[in-house]
């Protein structure tokens, strides 16, 4: 069942696509909804596909296609994304591109010396919708320079998937103790754990798999010129 504002949210979503070619951008959305948050929509619509109302397309630049009615009825044809027209296709995805998503900011993490734990998140960053998937992500701030021999620099905004395990080789944001949170790559040496650096002026960190929590898996870096 559909609260109040998600049946609004299906209904505004129709009403722009029965009139358009191209998806409501967040902004066109948070008018027509009269919220000012961002991270209010993204709620809205994630509720909506949680809940089999709408999916966002992942070949598609992460599109919206309406799937079924308030009333639990199957939508009508007329989404115009639904189309498999190539030419279609093209202008759609040009054009969904250049639409973002809220994700929450969680501060800065360090990728030399272990900083602060990562905190919970002051605020949202806008990031594009073709860069993510179907996962919850987060975003932090770099400080340090233990990976840049992977490019990334201090100061640099990276994407995390947020997930709990990781593959040897992985990018991953630690944390050491409950108390400490880095970025680095992730090694398993039997039954321990390495934290290893991309910056030959700094140490690998070995710890017990007890000692070191896996927060998330690194999808994207974002920088400022």
């Amino acid at each position: 069942m559909l609260t109040q504002q998600q049946k609004r949210m299906l209904g505004v979503l129709i009403e722009h696509f029965s009139n358009n070619d191209v998806p409501p951008s967040f902004e066109e959305l948070c008018a027509d909804m009269g919220l000012k948050s961002k991270s209010g929509i993204h709620r809205l619509l994630t509720g909506l596909e949680e809940r089999g109302y709408i999916r966002r397309l992942p070949n598609r630049a992460r599109a919206i296609e309406v799937l079924k009615n308030s009333d639990g009825t199957s939508s009508s044809p007329n989404n115009p994304l639904a189309s498999t027209s190539p030419d279609m296709l093209s202008n759609a995805q040009d054009i969904s591109d250049t639409l973002a998503t809220p994700i929450p900011f969680l501060g800065k993490i360090a990728a030399g010396t272990p900083i602060d734990a990562i905190s919970d998140p002051t605020r949202f960053v806008d990031i594009p919708m073709s860069m993510i998937g179907r996962g919850d992500y987060f975003a932090l701030e770099i400080e340090g320079d233990s990976m840049v021999d992977v490019g990334i620099l201090d100061g640099d905004t990276v994407l995390i998937e947020q997930r709990d395990t990781a593959q040897t080789g992985d990018i991953i944001v630690a944390l050491i103790d409950n108390a400490e949170a880095t970025l680095k790559r992730f090694r398993r040496k039997g039954t321990r754990i390495a934290l290893e650096p991309a910056n030959i002026a700094h140490e690998t960190r070995i710890f017990g798999a007890d000692r070191v929590q896996v927060q998330g898996r690194l999808a994207g870096l974002m920088r400022k010129y």
